[in-house]
């Protein structure tokens, strides 16, 4: 019995060991840089850099072009109240009534023709 015994616990030992074997060439296939997912993973890593520092870059754009805009609605906001105070003042002159601005021009002729001409 203990034969049977000692037979059955060197099989198991060796299925073990072989299960180990395989086991060790597949996690071996599996984190290979070139090929498994060990090479997938290290262009990720790569690729998450990548971006990370196009992020930042865009972020740096965005910041300067919030700043432009701020100075520039800034310089409007300057504009628009100056504009507001100067018509304000219009409304101080006296109305002097219509004038007329674009009246047509009026053309004369003479009754007689100019020296040289006849």
């Amino acid at each position: 019995m203990t034969l049977i015994a000692d037979i059955l616990l060197v099989a198991g030992a060796l299925g073990a060991g072989f299960y180990c074997y395989v086991l060790s060439k597949r996690l071996r296939r599996f984190t290979d840089l070139e090929q498994g997912v060990g090479g997938a993973v290290a262009v990720l890593s790569a690729q998450v850099d990548d971006l990370t520092q196009t992020l930042l870059r865009a972020q740096t754009t965005a910041q300067g072009s919030v700043d432009k805009l701020a100075d520039v609605s800034k310089r409007a906001e300057t504009a628009a109240q100056r504009l507001e105070l100067l018509v304000a003042s219009m409304h101080d002159l006296p109305d002097t009534g219509p004038s007329e601005p674009f009246a047509a021009p009026v053309f004369a002729r003479s009754s007689s023709a100019p020296k040289g001409v006849q």
